[in-house]
């Protein structure tokens, strides 16, 4: 069997990275890592020549469209972030590397390109709400009724206006803070009570930032391309984010450690998979050798054993390595952050992301607005006038009504 880097793989195939992975992640083309350098991967050329020589490596605009809804090509050009060559990378900067001393608001500014100083929110209103997604809805929301509409704004007032939707939907969902000009990192500890978690924290907001053309980004971007205010985009982002696909799948995982607790790691995970279900939180589409958000956070800290053993057991059965969701469940665990810490975590951090794409669609000025391929029934069109109307009309009657 032969091998290709990922360079001869590209070129025989004439695509992006992304869909290279994607392929990989599809089980379209087997991959195995690189013997002289396990950070990069080698492709099965066999595969590689089979997909290339599909349709003499031709797909109609139909095929290729439908295929970028579902981890494909990228269909918009930005500048702010990418996965490469399993690695996260913000505006040409390695996010792993820049978590090993950034702060979110270091970031902020970065993603923006424009200062980013995260403002004290006024005091929330009255009541208390169920969670802190709730929260942070009703918070953006009384934003989104009034602020002004994003287009045809500079880039510097939609940072400055972003800084302060930050401060607000940290307010919403940590609660008010006595220190809240403190970085993001500081402020979630202390709102926790948990000051050993600090540096985990701060590593993890950079880690989860942005995440180029995610469901929620993309929701985010969409609204902002009609001009929305910056406040609506982040609820189209965060109602993207509490699904159960993509920020809600702490819950997935809970749900598994709990089963590893009852029945042990090995028998949970052949128990589930024997379900017919996807084991939550291994693998990810666009890093086949594993997520390396996930690898830069788990390395910090020393997951309890129960997350141990069932991080080992699922890998001996699948193969797969974890991914930032089962990184973040097993920090809140060893550091003892409410239920609710990780899917704030991932929001607050997230939002920063959100503003980036909304400040950069709208200044791009352009509206997104794909067209959707058809597949209901075919149309019942109209008779022509005259076939059979004289008859039922008695050979009478008006001009078109529209």
């Amino acid at each position: 069997m032969a091998w290709l880097t990922a360079t001869e793989a590209l070129t025989a195939l004439g695509v992006q990275r992304q869909t290279l992975y994607a392929n990989v992640s599809r089980g379209r083309i087997r991959a195995k890592p690189d013997p002289k350098d396990p950070r990069r991967s080698l492709y099965d050329s066999g595969d590689v020549k089979r997909l290339a020589g599909r349709g003499g490596g031709r797909r109609t605009v139909a095929a290729v469209a439908a295929e970028t809804i579902g981890w494909g090509d990228p269909v918009l050009a930005s500048s702010l972030s990418t996965a490469s060559e399993g690695r996260l990378v913000y505006r040409g900067r390695d996010a792993v590397a820049l978590s090993e001393t950034a702060t979110l608001q270091q970031v902020a500014s970065l993603l923006w390109d424009a200062e980013a100083r995260f403002e004290p929110a006024p005091p929330a209103a009255k009541g208390a709400p169920a969670s802190p997604l709730h929260a942070a809805l009703i918070a953006l929301a009384e934003r989104a009724a009034v602020d002004p509409p994003s287009a045809g704004r500079s880039r510097a007032a939609l940072a400055k206006e972003g800084s302060g939707l930050i401060g607000a939907l940290a307010a919403a969902m940590l609660g008010p803070s006595a220190d809240a000009e403190a970085p993001m990192h500081r402020r979630m500890a202390r709102a926790w009570r948990a000051g050993r978690a600090e540096d985990g924290l701060r590593r993890a907001l950079v880690l989860l930032a942005d995440h180029e053309l995610n469901a929620s980004t993309f929701a985010a971007r969409v609204a902002a391309s009609t001009g929305a205010p910056l406040a609506a985009a982040l609820i189209a982002g965060l109602a993207a984010l509490s699904g159960p696909l993509h920020g809600g799948a702490i819950a997935s995982v809970r749900a598994l450690i709990a089963a590893a607790k009852r029945a042990g790691p090995g028998a949970a995970a052949r128990d589930w998979l024997a379900q017919g279900r996807k084991l939550p939180a291994f693998g990810h589409p666009l890093y086949p050798n594993g997520d390396p958000r996930a690898a830069a956070l788990l390395q910090r800290f020393a997951p309890r054993p129960l997350f141990a053993e069932t991080r080992a057991a699922i890998e001996a059965l699948t193969g797969e390595a974890p991914n930032v969701d089962f990184a973040l469940a097993a920090f809140a665990d060893a550091f003892d952050l409410p239920a609710t810490a990780p899917f704030t975590i991932f929001a607050i951090a997230r939002a920063v992301g959100w503003i980036a794409h909304a400040i950069e669609q709208a200044l791009s000025g352009h509206l997104i607005r794909p067209r959707a391929r058809y597949i209901g029934p075919a149309a019942i069109l109209p008779r022509e006038a005259g076939e059979g109307d004289h008859a039922k009309h008695g050979g009478g009657g008006s001009g078109p009504s529209g």
